[in-house]
């Protein structure tokens, strides 16, 4: 069986796109590759000298179709809903939005503008905003997909309802950040649940780079330590988030991920995921506490405060 690879994403002309993170590792990637195949792209990033450097290499490149860079900072809940207003005041469709970016074990607890754990806080809560806010446009364009970034970590988390923030007890930033990416899954899935039972023409998946060597390990001395031995480059960590929004063979709900040894690296392909990303109840439990966290419930025609 052929190797899925970027080349075969289809044309994506007329199609806008928006990759948070897109200012280096796979969201570098990620934005490149769907401009280069004719899609409009936004790429999103928290600092503006990084992310307009970035869109300066992008279009150095082959480019079919264009890239903007616009400021977002999924930390600070203004600044997501400030960035919407800018997209929805040029766009009225959303074909594409890629929920890339994200944090990854600071060494101490930190807290987001809004007062949530930095991981979970900028990870889950800063995308589950953002997609909620565009939610409107999402459901105005005819073949819409999201794709959330989710990780290997997810294994190893686990929703602590009790304690989301680790303000009760000690913080330990690998449980923490494999929190947040469980609860990645867990909204992808949840969203394209809620996207059939409205019988939308959208679909919401997931997919993890397995080990790709980025950026967003800089807090993490033991992968960088691994990195020559395991990790594959960007281009390839790439892959699993470009087949899932761009595959005709991808489907709603799916999880995406390397098809190599423990899905550390390789080609995409679909996979599996722990017993609580696939649980109901948790999911929608989740998704109450993130309105409620976060102010904004996904509605057809308004995402409005809860």
């Amino acid at each position: 069986m052929t190797k899925w690879t970027a080349d075969q994403i289809g044309d994506l002309k007329g199609r806008i796109a928006i990759v948070t993170g897109a200012n280096t590792g796979i969201g570098y990637v990620t934005a490149l590759e769907l401009a280069r195949h004719g899609a409009h792209v936004v790429a999103a990033a928290r600092s503006e000298e990084r992310g307009r450097a970035a869109v300066e290499r992008m279009r150095a490149e082959n480019l079919a179709g264009t890239v903007d860079f616009a400021q977002l900072d999924l930390a600070d809940l203004a600044s997501v809903k400030a960035f919407v207003a800018d997209f929805a005041a040029e766009h009225d469709r959303l074909d594409l939005l890629i929920n890339n970016a994200g944090v990854m074990m600071p060494p101490e607890r930190r807290v987001t503008k809004d007062g949530h754990e930095l991981q979970i806080g900028t990870n889950h809560f800063g995308h589950f905003a953002l997609t909620g806010l565009l939610f409107p446009l999402i459901l105005a364009t005819p073949g819409a997909r999201v794709v959330t970034v989710s990780s290997m970590a997810h294994r190893g988390g686990s929703i602590d309802f009790d304690d989301l923030h680790s303000e009760r007890k000690r913080y330990e930033r690998m449980a923490t950040y494999g929190q947040s990416k469980l609860a990645n899954l867990l909204f992808a899935r949840e969203l394209d649940r809620r996207l059939r039972k409205l019988g939308a023409d959208a679909a919401s998946l997931a997919a993890h780079p397995g080990w790709t060597a980025t950026d967003l390990q800089r807090h993490t001395l033991t992968a960088r330590i691994l990195n020559p031995i395991f990790s594959q480059r960007p281009a390839q960590g790439a892959l699993p988030t470009l087949y899932a929004a761009t595959s005709p063979d991808a489907d709603g709900g799916d999880y995406i991920g390397p098809d190599g040894w423990a899905e550390m690296r390789g080609h995409p392909v679909k996979v599996g995921s722990n017993a609580e990303s696939r649980d109901q109840d948790v999911a929608e439990r989740l998704w109450k506490v993130s309105e409620e966290a976060t102010g904004i419930v996904f509605k057809p025609t308004l995402a409005v405060a809860a």
